[in-house]
């Protein structure tokens, strides 16, 4: 009798082949993407690029999004945050990144997704003038640090998406061994 598939959102968090993270948030989206630049690319040019390697820059065709000058300023600020030992410097509150990538506040939070699902960046609070300031920072001491944490991440996505390729392919010659052992033990048809 064959398995029911339950609905993929419920099968991903019940898998216990997915790491912890997967299981909290299944809707992670890595889409990585061929992009090079040129041996002569400025600044701009190269945090775009590897930005488009990454999947980040606005995925819509009509998308303004600055996003490689939040890079570029997220970098600075922890360059500067670890000069000073300030760490609090590092941290940029989510209204302030959407004006430096020239969208506004709520399509910030729509980019931030991705940027946590690859760990580039992390969340942090402390408190300034007696407030709570919330606010996002480079997940490392530079920029190499942090995308060295989104290369874990889509590393460790791989390796469970790999895990149930394996699972997979069992489940696959088990029911070819339980088709052949039904078809051994059906009775033979009879001719007179």
């Amino acid at each position: 009798m064959p398995k029911t598939v339950r609905h993929h959102s419920e099968k991903l968090k019940s898998n216990h082949l997915l790491p912890k993270s997967a299981k909290k948030r299944c809707e992670v989206k890595i889409q990585l993407e061929h992009a090079e630049a040129l041996p002569d690319a400025n600044v701009e040019e190269l945090s775009r690029t590897l930005l488009a390697r990454f999947g980040l820059l606005p995925r819509k065709k009509d998308g303004s999004a600055a996003m490689h000058k939040l890079l570029l300023e997220l970098y600075e600020r922890k360059k500067a945050a670890n000069r000073d030992r300030k760490p609090e410097a590092a941290v940029i509150p989510v209204d302030m990144m959407g004006n430096i990538a020239g969208i506004k506040r709520q399509t910030m939070y729509e980019y931030l997704h991705r940027w946590l699902d690859l760990s580039i960046l992390k969340k942090t609070s402390f408190v300034a003038d007696g407030k709570v300031v919330i606010g996002y920072e480079l997940n490392g001491a530079n920029l190499e640090g942090a995308f060295r944490k989104a290369e874990t991440a889509v590393r460790n996505h791989l390796e469970a998406s790999l895990k149930i390729v394996d699972t997979l392919q069992n489940e696959v010659k088990k029911d070819k061994i339980r088709q052949g052992l039904k078809a051994d033990d059906a009775p033979a048809p009879t001719t007179t």
